[in-house]
């Protein structure tokens, strides 16, 4: 390369050193032959060289990450076998394989819009659900009616009555085998809630109803006087027991039902006025909370024939919230489920309706909707066909329902009557 610069410029000697004959070359605009000035094929070299060494440092550090990583899930191994060897297997998964596959098991509450509503067609098992509203609202008619699912499922109950008031003539009017019904009536909260705790443990019970959390009297309440105060006796009471209970429910697989009722707060100007009895604890603790009312009354002629109420599905850790559903209440048999099926079947096309006859897959199922209704009633699997349609239709599409009642009523000469809150109070 220099004995050619040389040549071209009759040079005879050049300065000593490398980088000084390139830069006195340059000088002289020198090109060799390749095109490529001396400087440029210098660097040139340079960053090749640099690049190697770059390309073996990141191969370096890849092969270093991947030991850590290795080194890592080893450690990690180890771990969680120290942790199942103290605690027991599946003290610590990872949520992704653990619990995104797991189903939540349901019973159906016996209100086909109100499992709709909760999103997953029932109520969950292990977990812990409030039921809540004024006086005569429903409240007990709805957990018996889970307790009469629970039963035709194969499930065992029981129905903690910390009110002393469970009618068994209503229980068995809505389908509660009472003769495999466990019943306890106890002396105090205390009691209440160790039954429920030894129920848990055994595993063995479907669904528990405590009725009502007012009603769960602390001993030291009613060890005392008439007229003593107690200051948040119960509130205590509650969020112990609570905390006892959550880690056996969710082993036992069984569904705890608090019904609670309601109370107004002293002093308030602003916003809503009512809570629930019990303190906080189980608003924190309940995955559902739902909050029922009675918003009308269903006559036939003069005759008050059933309850209309309205549901809102106000706590929900397992679908959205704030969903509604609207059903009756029928003072000889419950919820009205087979109505509310014919009025869901209408809204979502699945019967037909034309003037008053009512048609599914061809074949005409009554004239009127009580006709129909009883045909239904009588041929059960058609029953059955109707609602596992619904239910798959309303539950994958995951929207919103709200029952409306009003053909209903027109048809039946069956008047609504709005109750007035003077009234309910």
């Amino acid at each position: 390369m220099f004995s050619n610069a040389l040549k071209l410029f009759n040079l005879k000697t050049l300065p000593n050193g490398y980088f000084k004959s390139i830069n006195y070359l340059n000088t002289l605009n020198y090109i060799s032959p390749n095109r490529i000035t001396l400087q440029e094929r210098f660097f040139s070299k340079k960053k090749k060289i640099s690049k190697i060494e770059d390309e073996d440092d990141t191969e370096a550090a890849v092969s270093d990450k991947k030991s850590s990583t290795s080194s890592s899930n080893n450690k990690m191994d180890i771990v969680l076998k120290d942790l199942e060897k103290s605690f027991g297997k599946g003290t610590l998964m990872k949520l992704g394989s653990s619990f995104s596959t797991q189903k939540v098991d349901t019973v159906p509450t016996g209100s086909l819009g109100l499992d709709i509503a909760l999103g997953i067609g029932g109520l969950p098992k292990g977990r812990v659900v409030e039921i809540f509203g004024p006086e005569s609202s429903g409240k007990t008619t709805l957990a018996l009616h889970v307790i009469a699912q629970a039963q035709k499922l194969g499930g065992q109950c029981t129905f903690i009555d910390a009110e002393h008031a469970l009618n068994p003539q209503w229980a068995q009017k809505i389908g509660v085998n009472i003769d495999e019904l466990f019943v306890s009536q106890p002396d105090s909260g205390e009691q209440a809630l160790e039954i429920a705790d030894t129920l848990l443990k055994s595993k063995t019970m479907s669904v528990i109803v405590i009725d009502s959390v007012a009603a769960l009297v602390p001993r030291v309440e009613l060890d005392g006087e008439m007229g003593d105060s107690h200051v948040g006796v119960t509130a205590r009471l509650m969020s112990q027991a609570l905390r006892k209970l959550s880690p056996n429910l969710k082993e036992s697989n069984t569904i705890l039902i608090f019904i609670n009722q309601i109370r107004m707060k002293i002093g308030v100007m602003f916003g809503n006025p009512e809570t629930t009895s019990g303190g906080n604890a189980l608003k924190f603790f309940a995955s559902l909370r739902m909050d029922i009312r009675k918003v009308g009354a269903v006559k036939k002629g003069d005759e008050i024939i059933a309850s209309q109420v309205k549901v809102k599905v106000v706590k929900n850790k397992l679908a959205p919230p704030f969903r509604e559903a609207i059903f009756d209440i029928d003072f000889e048999s419950g919820i009205n489920k087979t109505g509310e099926i014919i009025d869901l079947a209408v809204q979502e096309n699945i019967v037909d309706k034309a003037g008053a006859w009512y048609t599914y897959s061809g074949s005409q199922l009554g004239q009127g909707r009580e006709k129909t209704k009883a045909y239904l009633e009588q041929n059960i699997n058609v029953l059955n066909e109707i609602e596992q349609k619904l239910r798959k239709k309303l539950l994958d599409n995951k929207k919103p329902l709200k029952l409306q009642n009003d053909e209903m009523n027109e048809e039946n000469e069956e008047e609504i009557e709005e109750i007035s809150n003077e009234e309910e109070k």
